[in-house]
């Protein structure tokens, strides 16, 4: 199986065209985790295959590292966008991607013939609790109560299409995040578990962040986190709408359109290698 191994901020995934690599679906979850292994495969976030559509140009099937589907992947999206175009699979620089039946509108921006940068309309912010999900008394969990392996701590949760916890905290780059990001992930207030972002706000336009991602752990870089962040910073009146997103892997330009309430993030995306396994 030919496979292509991409970043986007850190974030990295195995990347398998799906359109003329034939995996049984039951047989997808072990290969995944036997792929995103990092000692005894080729080592990654996750695996995403990238198939025809009927409904966009392409889809997007993501799937986690431990072999569970993921709905939508920001960072992920940005490298299919470069993997369909830089493997001539399309010459449009304005496409649509569907992930777990949600359309997403992608721009390409172009260096010496391949693609540096991607513009993504990542779509509204799903603040209601319900539709997060969340379990909360409110109609929106912003600047909500939990309280987490005996401390308290305060959360703003937003779904881009996958659930979020956003935590505003100071001294993020020392926090223990390998200790509590799993009790947040499972914790019973989230029935489907979540994403948690623990972010510090550095000034009005920029914020830094940390993330335990559902089914992998701590990564590099998050997309649809940070969207998230952006639009809690702006709920909780900490940041314009406009922000920079401050990942370990890279920075993120996030945008919210309140008027039009349409999130969009820019970033990179790039090739590692390729190969066969």
């Amino acid at each position: 199986m030919k496979f292509t191994k991409m970043q986007g901020c850190g974030n990295d995934y195995v990347y398998v065209d799906g359109s003329s690599e034939q995996v049984p679906q039951e047989e997808k979850p072990e290969l995944v985790r036997r792929l995103s292994d990092r000692h005894f495969g080729i080592g990654g976030d996750g695996v995403i295959f990238i198939n025809p559509s009927d409904e966009a140009d392409f889809e997007m099937e993501m799937y986690n590292a431990d072999g569970t589907r993921a709905e939508m992947c920001g960072n992920g999206i940005r490298c299919v966008g470069k993997f369909v175009y830089d493997k001539g699979l399309t010459d449009k620089t304005d496409i649509t991607v569907i992930s777990a039946g949600k359309v997403k509108y992608l721009t390409l921006f172009l260096k010496d013939g391949k693609v540096e940068r991607v513009k993504v309309n990542m779509g509204a912010p799903i603040l209601t609790a319900s539709l997060v999900p969340v379990v909360c008394d409110s109609e929106q969990a912003v600047n909500e109560p939990i309280r987490v392996e005996g401390r308290d701590y305060r959360m703003t949760c937003v779904s881009m299409g996958n659930p979020h916890a956003v935590v505003f905290m100071d001294g993020v780059e020392s926090f223990d995040i390998e200790t509590i990001g799993p009790y947040f992930e499972r914790h019973e207030r989230f029935p489907n578990r979540t994403n948690t972002e623990f972010v510090e706000i550095l000034d009005e336009s920029s914020v830094l962040m940390r993330v335990w991602e559902r089914g992998t752990g701590e990564t590099l870089a998050c997309g649809t986190g940070a969207c998230a962040v952006a639009a809690a910073c702006v709920l909780n009146g900490l940041t314009k709408e406009r922000v920079t997103v401050k990942l370990l892997g890279g920075a993120l330009e996030i945008f919210w359109d309140r008027e039009a309430d349409q999130i969009y993030m820019t970033g990179p995306a790039e090739t590692v290698f390729e190969g066969e396994i």
